[in-house]
């Protein structure tokens, strides 16, 4: 690789190349030392480990193909902004995730966010189904996932209708495919 222009100096061109070649080499490191996310949102109350794998968990409970994390770690910023606000909306939100890590690694030898099958953490994810913990997640993600517009159109979803005149003469009773 040529990183150094003429007189030993580091151009402004070689510094970008250099700099993409490390970023992209850090990026596919096998070993999982880094995982390659990189949201806009950064936990203010919870731990990074925590907030990472709420991310997962997010994912687990309303799996989208079509939707990239960012999208799952704006709506867990609503939880991590919440347990800023209240310590006791951060105890459940640490507790709970540690219990969950705990029985991960009880069934799998690995925390809860590296479990590899998406079945296996749906399995851990249904043990906890009664738990505050759990609904407050899963309660959290209706409107913090849903309620993000840039995802309507991925989900089909045009939006209001009230200031158009409604959804009756905007296709709501168009049944051509029956």
């Amino acid at each position: 690789m040529r990183t150094l222009e003429t007189g030993g100096r580091l151009s402004r061109r070689g510094f970008l190349g250099a700099a993409g070649s490390t970023l992209l080499t850090i990026a596919v490191m096998p070993d999982g030392s880094v995982t390659g996310r990189a949201w806009a949102q950064m936990p203010k109350a919870t731990k990074p480990e925590t907030f990472a794998s709420l991310v997962q968990m997010s994912r687990d409970c309303y799996p989208h193909d079509r939707v990239a994390d960012k999208y799952y770690a704006a709506a867990v910023q609503i939880l991590d902004d919440a347990a800023r606000a209240a310590p006791a909306e951060l105890t459940l939100l640490e507790d709970g995730m540690a219990s969950l890590n705990r029985a991960a690694v009880e069934m799998h030898r690995v925390p809860y966010a590296k479990v590899p099958r998406e079945a296996d953490r749906a399995a851990l994810l249904k043990a906890i189904e009664p738990t505050p913990f759990f609904q407050k997640v899963r309660a959290n993600l209706i409107v913090g996932l849903y309620n993000q517009k840039e995802l309507w159109p991925i989900f089909g979803y045009e939006g209001a209708s009230f200031d158009k005149g409604g959804y009756l003469e905007r296709g709501f009773n168009d049944i051509d495919w029956l």
